[in-house]
């Protein structure tokens, strides 16, 4: 069985993985420019934020034993109605799992849904120092469109890091 196939909907739950897959992200800094870690509640209303679902999914990579190791959503990019049809990708990948291919098919995954679904471009907006990302949606196809300078703080890094902006015409 390969990861893509252990791909699905995120259920209730889930949302204790989801959380602390993200807030070991948020601690390690890099990666989420949230400064302290979330609550389950706060996650909830993330994952619920997602709507309709069938446009906005939210789902969860398992590992071979039914695990969640890592999750990833397509989002609005921007509320307005005329920026209907674009979407962000965000996927993260629990440290003990990264580097085995699950972040590779949380893409995959997520770049099919947002063609399936109609949406005409994905976003992504990654720390300019997180390498494996970059590299992640370059392999993707994605282009960079700008590269914001100093533009975000982590909860472990000091100073400003650069983010960097993805796209890919689906």
């Amino acid at each position: 069985m390969t990861t893509a196939n252990r791909i699905r909907d995120a259920r209730e739950g889930d949302l204790q993985a989801i959380t602390d897959i993200y807030n070991e992200a948020v601690i390690a800094g890099g990666s989420s420019a949230d400064l302290t870690p979330r609550t389950l509640d706060q996650r909830r209303v993330w994952v619920e934020s997602h709507c309709p679902r069938d446009l906005y999914p939210v789902v969860v990579v398992e590992d071979e034993s039914g695990k969640v190791v890592g999750f990833g959503s397509l989002s609005r990019f921007h509320p307005r109605a005329g920026y209907d049809g674009v979407v962000e990708l965000s996927y993260y990948v629990a440290s003990s799992a990264q580097g085995q291919g699950y972040g590779t098919s949380l893409v995959d995954w997520l770049v099919g849904a947002a063609r399936a679904r109609g949406h005409r471009v994905a976003t992504a907006l990654i720390f300019a120092t997180n390498t494996p990302s970059v590299s992640l949606v370059r392999a993707h196809n994605f282009q960079r469109f700008g590269l914001l300078p100093h533009a975000v703080r982590t909860a472990t890094v000091s100073g400003y890091l650069d983010m960097s902006y993805w796209y890919l015409e689906l």
